[in-house]
């Protein structure tokens, strides 16, 4: 696993600013941490080969999409066992508007993310899909009322610690 350590100051800008925009160009980017293009290049691509950066996506507007009906389901399984969990996740996967899916400790085994048109759809995604997964024995659904806070943007310190190396 990488450690974060291994990032000096600019490292640790550089993942900032791409979560805040990884749209920018190596032109700009070099501008906002005085550096050359080629050298924030070089850089981009170590951190994407050391793990640091999974991939670069686009997030899309799900109002502009009509998926403006956000919900969190919480799922009790029948059986906690290493297979019941493995058939739930994989099924899981495959969920139409399943946006995150987290083996959580608690009351409840899981916790789905789900993204759909409005109530009605979701109504039948539950009663045809969700319900039926295997393994579940009992949800619980919370419809979101208002999305306070909706990031993908990690906490990156952008001050190297006592003791880190500059590159």
């Amino acid at each position: 696993m990488p450690r974060l350590l291994g990032l000096d100051r600019i490292d640790r800008r550089l993942l900032k600013l791409l979560q805040e925009d990884a749209g920018l160009t190596s032109a700009a980017l070099a501008e906002r941490v005085h550096l050359s293009g080629t050298a924030v290049l070089r850089r981009i691509e170590r951190l994407k080969r050391e793990g640091y950066i999974r991939k670069t996506v686009a997030l899309l507007d799900p109002a502009r999409l009509d998926l403006t009906t956000l919900v969190i389901v919480g799922v009790v399984l029948d059986r906690s066992t290493p297979d019941s969990f493995a058939a739930f996740e994989a099924a899981a996967r495959k969920l139409h508007g399943c946006l995150e899916c987290h083996l959580v400790a608690g009351e409840f085994d899981y916790f789905l993310v789900v993204r759909t048109k409005d109530i009605e759809r979701f109504n039948r995604l539950h009663g045809e899909s969700i319900i039926r997964l295997p393994g579940v024995r009992q949800t619980r659904t919370f419809f979101v009322l208002n999305e306070v806070l909706s990031t993908t943007a990690l906490p990156v310190e952008e001050r190297a610690r006592a003791g880190e190396r500059g590159r």
